[in-house]
Parts: structure tokens; C-alpha cells; sequence
């Protein structure tokens, strides 16, 4: 398999404007990068005055300005978000698009009070419980059928949800994880790619468990979000190489990055 690659953007500083990650996100794939990926934070508690965007309508403003590549967040923790909301915005990004969004998630982290300091779940296992509820809702909600779901945490009462998205069965899921936990990985193996933190060792450990699940990796993506080990992560499995921008950075420095290409 061809190895792909795509940009990671940290929507902080200069790039919390929408339009900035628009403007970047034209430029990578004239470029002639295949993807573009967004962090999705709504705070960072350790940074007080940094200008913190908005992930989901920075990806609105990726989709408009953009015709081919790959989109999505990279990742977002869907236990801070209603899954019919959720099911409803992805749906709307990927027919802007016409079918390119990658939806990407995971349980995130509060090691900076992200979740804590506004009052969201805190503890991972209960933010694990509410992460594989809300991917039961949301794809559920794509089919475009009658949804009858009755869970511990959220509740469809034979709602329908239409338009269908672009992409059929789905559109594709990725999900994060950092070890070789067996949750993380079975979660991961019932969807559609995975977006490792992980040597890559301890990727191609992770990518032996998942084959185990899933029988093989046909069809599955490996995104890897670094800056070097490139040829090592290719050869542990990884299919897509994301140049990953600092958590501050100028519009400036990001657009010269991406105009080097891949």
C-alpha cells in the first residue's frame, strides 16, 4: 500500500481563525498532500492567553476551500459531545465535501483540565463507556433509519436521521489509542483505522492485536501524526504519514511547511 500524506494542524495562536486553516489547508494540497487533520481542544488551561479555534468549523472552512483531500479531527473525545450532534455535523462536512471527511476519536485527556475545569467526565473508564455508546448512536443515526436505541447515557426514540452521509456503508472512523490495552484495540478494530501514540514497535504490537480481531488489515488506515521514523512506521504498518505542525505555531511557519510538500 501506497503510503499517504497529510498535515496536522493545531488550531491555536494564528491558526484558531477558521480562514487561516482554510487558507493552509488550499495550500497543502496544492501541495500535494492527501489529507489535512485538525487537534480538537476547546481549552488549554496551561496556556491561559492563547487563542484557542473552534475544530469543527475550522473543518467546515477546510472543506470549502479544498477539492480532493482527506479531512477530519484528529481526534475528537466524543464523551463532551451529544452523538446526535455529532451525527448531524459529520453528516453536513461530508456532503460539503462530497464524501472526503475521516471522523477521528478517542477519549482525549485532562492533564490539562480540559475536561475537569468545565465540568465534563473525568475519569477515562467512564469517558471509555460514553466514547462506545456515542459511536453506537452516531452510526446508527447514518444508516438513515429508524434509530431505536435505549443506553445507559443517551437515548434515540425511533428517530430517523436524513440525509444519508456521501460515504456508504459509512463515513470511515478512526480511533485512538496509545498501548497495546486491549479496549483501545478492539474498539479501534471494529471501525476503520487507527491513530496511534506509539513507537513503532509498539505500533506493529498494536497492529498484530487488531489483525487478531478484525482476521486481517484489509482496508484498515494507520495515521501516524510525527516528524521523523517515517520509513520505520511505514514498514510497522502505518499508511498514513501526518506532518505534525508545534502546538504553537505562526501562519507563516505553517504555510512554508506545507508549500516544502510531503
Amino acid at each position: 500500500m501506497v503510503l499517504r500524506h497529510g498535515v496536522y494542524l493545531p488550531p491555536f495562536g494564528e491558526l484558531a481563525d477558521p480562514r487561516v486553516l482554510a487558507e493552509i489547508a488550499a495550500e497543502a494540497e496544492s501541495a500535494g498532500f492527501d489529507g489535512v487533520f485538525v487537534w480538537d481542544h476547546v481549552a488549554r488551561a496551561d496556556e491561559p492567553d492563547l487563542a484557542v479555534g473552534d475544530c469543527w468549523i475550522g473543518l467546515a472552512a477546510v472543506a470549502a476551500a479544498t477539492t480532493r483531500v482527506v479531512f477530519g479531527p484528529r481526534v475528537t473525545p466524543l464523551s463532551r459531545r451529544r452523538p446526535h450532534d455529532v451525527a448531524r455535523e459529520s453528516v453536513a462536512l461530508d456532503l460539503l465535501s462530497g464524501g472526503r471527511l475521516v471522523l477521528g476519536v478517542g477519549l482525549g485527556s485532562d492533564a490539562t483540565g480540559e475536561f475537569s475545569r468545565l465540568g465534563e467526565v473525568g475519569g477515562a473508564r467512564e469517558r471509555a463507556r460514553l466514547l462506545d455508546e456515542s459511536l453506537a448512536v452516531i452510526t446508527a443515526l447514518w444508516s438513515g433509519e429508524p434509530v431505536h436505541h435505549h443506553g445507559p447515557a443517551y437515548e434515540v426514540d425511533g428517530l430517523q436521521f436524513l440525509p444519508r452521509p456521501v460515504q456508504q456503508p459509512r463515513i470511515p472512523i478512526w480511533v485512538a489509542a496509545q498501548s497495546v490495552r486491549q479496549a483501545p484495540l478492539r474498539r479501534a478494530a471494529r471501525y476503520d483505522g487507527l491513530c496511534p501514540e506509539a513507537s513503532p514497535a509498539q505500533l506493529a504490537d498494536m497492529l498484530d492485536i487488531i489483525a487478531e480481531h478484525r482476521g486481517d488489515l484489509t482496508g484498515f488506515d494507520v495515521a501516524v501524526a510525527a516528524n521523523e521514523n517515517r520509513d520505520a512506521y511505514e514498514r510497522a504498518g502505518a499508511t498514513w504519514w501526518l506532518r505534525s505542525l508545534p502546538m504553537i505555531v505562526s501562519r507563516a511557519e505553517a504555510l512554508s511547511v506545507v508549500r516544502r510538500g510531503p
